[in-house]
């Protein structure tokens, strides 16, 4: 989950809200790749998720990364609730799973030994405090009740809230974790195609990622617990974005959307003010009923577009959203797919040329199959095995065009990344068979063995 944006001064024309996104725009040579992944932390004795505070606890671990390893301290409240260095931070999801915020970086080598140096740091603080740390879609055993709510004012609005539009809104919160990347975009036209390709193929690394087959202890007939979650939240602001395809698509038609998502909150002087269901159209003319009279910032309207979870996010990058958390060598897989895709323009055209054809009733289907079923979906025409087999193979085309050596030298391009991809296409497996073959098999139907057997 976002932390509070600075988005910048007084709003005082309405084209203001499409500049600020195309103040994204940048010329190639300026891309960013930055990955964000989410984990769950358990006690290691008890094998029950790690409350805020106490000597096991999120808080020991973010105080142990903040004295051992040199990040500074993000409090609310006199809570600490995050963490900052070199332009990465640390921060808490709802029930207290702890996120990697990436800083902007040029490559993929660069992205990985970020992650790799990040769990290293949380295993030594983790191992000295008797807490564990284990990437998947969804809590693969704790009930709703059992996850704490982290103190932070966003997180409580949002809990009363997703109560009232959605069955599975608390679900997210609590026990879901993801890996994502976000992507730069050069210009209007660029972003466009960017979106449309992020959109339509977001259910490719929903079924390639797919990590959470297992709630409450059971197997849940999924192959991404996380994916259908996102389809029983909040519809006015989750989805595939039919609108992303039409003629005309561009930060206007963004703008459009955003302002019709009702809003949580406005953040004033370093505390959350309620501003659940109401409107930031209503704010634009000093008519909001959280503050009346008062007008709203750029930098409120950057907090208002973290508030939105589509598949895919525009904010002044591109957010891919449709992966669930997994294990350390998917989480350099998740950028190195979609840089491939996005960050070369031959690679680009490709992917678009596969989804183009496509109506808005095959992407949602497409949705949907892919957590339910993984590479074995099938959406009409369309096998997602070989889908997924074509998009590697782009990708992979895409990463070697841009030809970034890492190891100083001794690796030649950024390809390697998409060993574990290559390995589901190979055998048809995702995580999330394997989990089901060892829960069948050598397991016995003990689901608490995935600590064991998975943690980082």
């Amino acid at each position: 989950m976002s932390i509070p944006q600075s988005g910048g001064g007084p709003i005082e024309r309405h084209e203001q809200l499409a500049e600020y996104l195309a103040e994204g725009c940048k010329p190639k040579a300026e891309w960013r790749i930055g990955t964000e992944h989410e984990k769950f932390g358990y006690c290691k004795d008890s094998l029950k998720p790690i409350p805020y505070d106490g000597p096991r606890s999120v808080k020991a671990v973010l105080e142990g990364l903040r004295d051992r390893h040199g990040w500074s301290p993000v409090e609310e409240g006199g809570n600490l609730i995050g963490l900052t260095k070199d332009g990465a931070n640390v921060s808490l999801e709802p029930g207290g799973q702890l996120e990697l915020s990436g800083a902007p970086l040029e490559n993929i080598h660069q992205t990985c030994d970020e992650v790799n140096e990040h769990l290293r740091e949380v295993e030594d603080i983790a191992d000295a405090a008797g807490v564990g740390f284990i990437g998947l879609g969804s809590a693969p055993i704790w009930t709703h009740d059992e996850m704490p709510l982290m103190p932070k004012g966003r997180y409580k609005l949002m809990d009363a809230y997703m109560q009232k539009v959605g069955t599975l809104g608390t679900t997210m919160m609590r026990r879901t974790c993801t890996v994502q990347v976000n992507l730069d975009f050069g210009s209007e036209a660029d972003m466009v195609q960017k979106m449309r390709v992020a959109l339509a193929l977001q259910p490719v690394a929903t079924a390639l990622f797919a990590n959470s087959p297992f709630t409450e202890g059971k197997p849940n007939g999924l192959k991404s617990y996380r994916s259908r979650v996102w389809r029983d939240l909040d519809a006015a602001r989750t989805g595939m974005l039919p609108f992303a395809f039409e003629d005309g698509f561009g930060f206007e038609a963004w703008v459009q959307y955003v302002l019709d998502v009702p809003m949580y909150f406005v953040y004033r002087d370093g505390r959350y003010i309620d501003a659940l269901g109401q409107s930031f159209r209503d704010f634009l003319r000093g008519e909001l009923p959280a503050l009346p009279g008062e007008m709203p910032t750029l930098s409120d309207w950057a907090d208002h577009l973290t508030t939105v979870f589509p598949e895919a996010r525009m904010k002044q990058y591109i957010e891919m959203r449709g992966a669930d958390g997994g294990p350390w060598r998917r989480l350099c897989a998740l950028p190195a797919f979609w840089v491939g895709l996005m960050y070369d323009q031959s690679s680009l055209d490709a992917a678009w040329e596969l989804a183009k054809g496509w109506d808005a009733q095959t992407r949602d289907a497409l949705r949907v199959a892919a957590s339910e079923q993984g590479l074995q979906a099938k959406v009409g025409k369309i096998d997602m095995h070989d889908l997924a087999r074509e998009l590697v193979a782009i990708s992979e085309a895409g990463l070697k065009a841009r030809a970034i050596p890492g190891a100083g030298g001794l690796v030649p391009d950024e390809t390697h990344f998409l060993n574990a991809l290559k390995e589901s296409i190979e055998t048809g497996q995702v995580p999330a068979d394997e989990l089901l073959e060892k829960y069948n098999g050598d397991w016995g139907g003990d689901v608490s063995r995935i600590y064991g057997e998975y943690s980082y």
